[in-house]
């Protein structure tokens, strides 16, 4: 195979003299993400925020509505912008010097990108057209650059030109295709038909590139270590949201006296990011992707929902927040699903990846996620009867730990039996 890496370049060596973008060893030992893939995520911080703020700030001002359409659109295009990079950094990363100038240039297409988020946002609350110009041509430089990386592993791997050079064709479409939109401004309705087209069109590049080129040779730890990662990052929106709430919920000039809502509101902030977490981590996705490698599409668009419900929870403990300051408009119950909603989803996600995944249903994750959404379903419906939010914060931070508990005490035992029947059946 001529798919071996030189030694020492995903340990933050620079490679001063090209290296041949040959395609990294699927089955390289101690593969890790590198200090350049740490450096482009942080970027992400940016975006994840601004989408997250506007989206809280606009639900409040009693545009719910419009904040789940806008919030919805913007998570869609940073999800799939951080995908194409990281996919690709997993299978040709060479971390020299032009591998580390060109994901520069995509870090600054990102920036572009976040600083277009807030135009989106309003334009979606006023109506008339989807402004989307600064967005597109944050993503006509990340493109760019991806491309130049897709061309640049075309010529130095032969064995993978095919699969390279699909990529740059169904890349340069869709971009295209986001130009026309974003520059003529079409009518909202048109906007959003056209936003789902092409967005079906990002989803379905993978399958329209690797699959009748043989694909491209992606680690599976290296890949599962990415995302989890990435799944950090958007949980720091939640602890960014439980600051954001609690701050002005403090009295006094010193900050020192804390009323019972502000002491609600860090403690299920903070328990609801560490329990997210905790869950999230319960499944090694890399072991799993070692024995399903053909599941690698499901793994990698099937976290776009698990990431919106992240982010969405991060947003919902700052409507919180503001509800409890009395600056916003939404009612408690509404603010309490605001919560609930994203929470929910993510849990969600993470029992359906597992299972899809393993291709193994287990009744007693079917219990563990039935008693969680009747946890949530409990904070909706105390917040219905009157009860006070910070109460109903402090139960939906209980809904993970049905997941944690359940898993520490029985649920490893039946995830080891599902891991070895997985690796003694093979694919």
């Amino acid at each position: 195979m001529n798919s071996a890496h030189p030694a020492g370049t995903d340990k933050g060596k620079l490679a001063h003299r090209l290296v041949p973008m040959t395609g990294r060893d699927p089955k390289e030992l101690a593969r890790s993400s590198s200090p350049l893939e740490l450096l482009f995520d942080l970027t992400f911080v940016v975006a994840v925020g601004t989408a997250a703020s506007h989206f809280a700030d606009m639900a409040a001002e009693g545009h719910p509505g419009q904040a789940v359409t806008a919030f919805v659109l913007a998570m869609f295009a940073i999800s799939v912008a951080w995908i194409s990079f990281s996919w690709f950094a997993s299978a040709f990363g060479t971390d020299d010097w032009l591998d580390r100038a060109l994901t520069m240039v995509q870090m600054i297409g990102v920036v572009v990108f976040s600083l277009g988020l807030p135009a989106m946002f309003h334009s979606v609350e006023e109506g008339g057209h989807l402004e989307l110009r600064v967005m597109v041509l944050g993503y006509v430089v990340m493109r760019i650059a991806i491309v130049l990386q897709w061309w640049r592993a075309a010529r130095e791997s032969p064995s993978y030109r095919a699969v390279c050079m699909a990529n740059i064709r169904w890349i340069v479409t869709a971009q295209l295709g986001w130009v026309v939109v974003g520059f003529t401004q079409p009518p909202l309705a048109v906007a959003f038909v056209a936003f789902a087209v092409l967005g079906a069109l990002e989803l379905a590049v993978p399958v329209l590139t690797q699959g009748s080129a043989g694909g491209t040779p992606w680690h599976p730890h290296h890949v599962a270590e990415r995302y989890g990662l990435f799944a950090i990052i958007v949980l720091g929106e939640s602890v960014v949201g439980t600051v954001a709430s609690s701050g002005d919920l403090l009295g006094g000039v010193d900050g020192l006296h804390w009323s019972g809502n502000a002491i609600a509101v860090v403690v299920a902030g903070v328990g609801l990011t560490f329990g997210m977490w905790w869950v999230y981590f319960s499944t090694p996705f890399g072991d799993v992707l070692v024995h399903r490698r053909n599941r690698g599409y499901l793994f990698g668009y099937g976290h776009i929902p698990l990431f919106m419900g992240i982010a969405g929870a991060g947003a919902g403990l700052h409507m919180a927040g503001l509800q409890l300051e009395h600056h916003s408009e939404l009612g408690d119950v509404a603010v309490v699903l605001s919560l609930a909603i994203p929470v929910g989803l993510y849990l969600l996600m993470v029992y359906l990846l597992h299972t899809l995944l393993l291709s193994a249903a287990d009744r007693f994750h079917l219990l563990l996620i039935s008693v969680t959404l009747a946890v949530l379903l409990t904070a909706v419906l105390l917040s219905a009867a009157g009860v006070a939010i910070a109460v109903c914060l402090v139960i939906i931070m209980l809904a993970p730990f049905v997941t944690v508990v359940g898993y520490e005490t029985v649920g490893h035992r039946h995830q080891r039996r599902m891991l070895q029947e997985l690796a003694a059946g093979g694919h």
